[in-house]
């Protein structure tokens, strides 16, 4: 099938050899995304529903998730939430189906709370969350949906992505991985709400860590200070197996022990005290945010993964970019993929499917150029995978 794919030369200063880099990643607890995580667990849910009634899935967008900081009073030895998070489900689901109801509300509801508990250790979802649904309603025909012989784009829109990861993302990546699946389990008061920034200047590294600690694990400032030390020297271990370059850690720079101020929370999460979330603020469907890259600012969690360009041409942007790196064989220093939709159109035609190439040093690009045009028309002729390999959590979108 023919496709308007297009090769051309990438021309930049490689992102390792920039003076600057900046690199940004929310942790899993991050109100943002616990926005991202909520919605689009949301959407898997309904996912299911729909494939265990009807064969398929059916519309629906659930990416306007907000989430409503409540208060709190965390002191040393324990405090309490006094009211709680209250989290607003938004969106659109096919509630009906040839005059059948289904029970989508009490679906999504409760795969929001499963999400928040299996992601937030501290948190009692029964008491200190407040969940709310106000999806909108619609209905569906399933006669004229099995009659479409495509599935066409729902809008005019672009996906980006690129490969391969800097040193430093890489490391702002895996470090925040570190803390929030690795470094809570041993080091309990440690919550999972974490930001990791990264700068690199020239080749030295500094990590700033905002790590939300949790008060009745900790005693006193005494111990809060060590609890900060024992994060700051396991990053510092775990860097020096990511990087050759020299890494600074800094943890919780808006301590101010002489004030009594200390970034310490009842939940391990800043969404239990005025701290709100919304979907598509955090990181983007790779992971990260990287103003040294190519980004989209759209929100790819809870939309539905059959049809909505938002969400796919920008996985698959990623996916076309790893690829072309691996089945290159070392002949890439850097790719840069923009994949544009046109709306009513089938998914797997976009408008264009761009892939800026930067070859390794004395590599031409006529060398990569075939392969790399494989590798974007091999994805978009099983693009149809995607909504399974978000089903069996293959890919995640934030």
């Amino acid at each position: 099938m023919a496709r308007n794919i297009q090769v051309e030369p990438l021309r930049t200063v490689h992102i390792e050899d920039q003076a600057i880099e900046l690199v940004e990643r929310k942790g899993l607890g991050h109100p943002d995304s616990i926005a991202d995580g909520v919605s689009e667990s949301v959407s898997r849910a309904l996912s299911r529903l729909y494939l265990d009634e009807y064969g398929r899935i059916l519309h629906h967008n659930t990416d306007e998730t907000q989430v409503v900081g409540g208060a709190s009073e965390p002191k040393f030895g324990g405090g309490k939430v006094t009211t709680p998070i209250y989290m607003l489900l938004v969106g659109r689901a096919t509630t009906e189906v040839n005059g059948e109801k289904l029970p989508f509300r009490e679906t999504a509801i409760k795969a929001a709370r499963q999400y928040v508990k299996s992601v937030c250790a501290h948190i009692d979802v029964d008491s200190q969350v407040e969940f709310d649904c106000k999806i909108g309603q619609g209905s569906v025909d399933l006669r004229g949906v099995f009659e479409q012989k495509s599935v066409l784009s729902n809008d005019t829109s672009f996906g980006v992505g690129f490969a391969p990861f800097s040193d430093l993302e890489r490391l702002v990546l895996e470090s925040e991985r570190f803390l929030t699946l690795k470094l809570k389990k041993k080091v309990h008061a440690l919550g999972e709400d974490v930001k990791v920034m990264g700068f690199r200047d020239g080749d030295a590294i500094r990590l700033t860590v905002a790590a939300a600690l949790v008060d009745r694990e900790i005693a006193d400032p005494k111990e809060y200070q060590g609890v900060c030390d024992e994060i700051r020297e396991q990053l510092e271990d775990q860097a020096a197996k990511l990087t050759r370059r020299k890494v600074v850690i800094d943890v919780n720079t808006a301590d101010d022990p002489e004030l009594g101020r200390f970034y310490l929370t009842v939940t391990g999460c800043s969404m239990e005290a005025g701290d709100d979330g919304s979907v598509g603020r955090g990181n983007r469907a790779n992971g990260l945010i990287t103003p040294c890259r190519p980004m989209s600012l759209e929100a790819s969690a809870g939309k539905n993964p059959v049809n909505h360009v938002g969400k796919i041409y920008n996985l698959l942007g990623n996916l076309i970019a790893n690829d072309i790196v691996k089945e290159t064989g070392g002949n890439v220093k850097e790719v840069h993929v923009k994949i544009l939709s046109q709306i009513g159109k089938p998914v797997d035609q976009p408008q264009v499917a761009s892939l800026q190439v930067l070859p390794a040093d004395g590599v031409k690009l006529a060398a990569v150029k075939g392969k790399a045009e494989a590798v974007a028309q091999g994805w978009f002729d099983k693009i149809d995978q995607i909504p399974r390999l978000l089903l069996t959590d293959k890919l995640s979108v934030f």
